[in-house]
């Protein structure tokens, strides 16, 4: 059995500016064995511990989609020191990646029904990896209508904005990008905040349609709200609580809610499962 401790070695493939004021940045790693690569079997909304030695690690949500082969991504916010030390990394840096962590969003659940996906900032990466695997020509068939509410503060926050538009253009999926505001005459999408957005747009509830959220906290708070005026119940409602995520194996302590380890336990949870829990969320 692997020792859970020890990363993976990577190499930086390709770095990518994610936003306009250059504060995200999406990079593109490859294995450098090609055994490790296989043993990294990931799930649309699990994270990994990225690890560069002597400097230290940081939870982040795999960005990338398991039908994506040969590299995983991700995209992090310069915030700390480690994020700070990656963000000053080359192409061709070697660190390592520590993972798959955590469990995912509930796709056997999910077949056969519609699915609502919303979304906040920069914590829209494993979103992103969720609506790349649901759309893959292997996997569009099995889920019923997919719908987006992604927001950001402004347009050049937006992640993976050429993505966002493809999607759009496409008739089997229907997006709903919004911002908090903008100067931009030529802004042709919604303004407005998120919960606001998914009370106007996401669709009325029925026992074949879940919601999975994944923002900052207090996005999450308001969103709970619209999608019980929605019809949605506590089941229906799945969350991605990866903002919490510490150690990513249980053992530090500092991630939890009540009894539930948010690396162990989660960081995907109903609202059923959340509200048997203290309200520390």
């Amino acid at each position: 059995m692997k020792n859970p401790y020890i990363p993976y070695p990577v190499r930086i493939d390709d770095i990518e500016i994610a936003t306009e004021d250059k504060s995200l940045k999406t990079f593109k790693f490859v294995f450098l064995n090609k055994e490790d690569e296989q043993k990294f079997s990931y799930q649309a909304g699990q994270f990994a511990e990225i690890s560069i030695p002597g400097v230290g690690e940081i939870p982040i949500g795999i960005a990338s989609s398991p039908v994506e082969k040969g590299f995983i991504k991700f995209t992090v916010f310069r915030t700390g020191v480690v994020t700070s030390h990656l963000h000053n990394m080359k192409v061709g840096d070697i660190l390592g990646v520590r993972g798959p962590l955590g469990n995912w969003y509930p796709w056997d659940k999910l077949e056969n029904k519609n699915v609502v996906i919303i979304g906040g900032g920069f914590a829209f990466t494993t979103l992103r990896s969720s609506i790349i695997y649901m759309l893959d020509p292997a996997n569009r068939d099995k889920f019923k209508n997919i719908d987006v509410v992604y927001g950001a503060r402004s347009p050049g926050m937006l992640l993976y904005r050429e993505e966002l538009f493809e999607w759009e253009k496409r008739d089997d999926i229907n997006m709903h990008i919004t911002v908090d505001g903008t100067d931009d005459k030529t802004w042709k999408y919604h303004t407005g905040f998120v919960p606001t957005i998914v009370e106007e747009n996401a669709p009325k509830a029925d026992e074949d349609t879940y919601a999975i959220i994944c923002g900052p906290p207090i996005m999450i708070k308001f969103t709970q709200p619209s999608l019980v005026k929605l019809g949605y119940k506590e089941h229906q409602i799945i969350m991605s609580l990866e903002n919490r995520m510490k150690c990513g194996i249980g053992m530090c302590g500092r991630c939890n809610i009540g009894k539930e380890l948010v690396c162990k336990d989660g960081p995907v949870f109903t609202l059923e499962q959340l509200n048997m829990t203290p309200k520390e969320y």
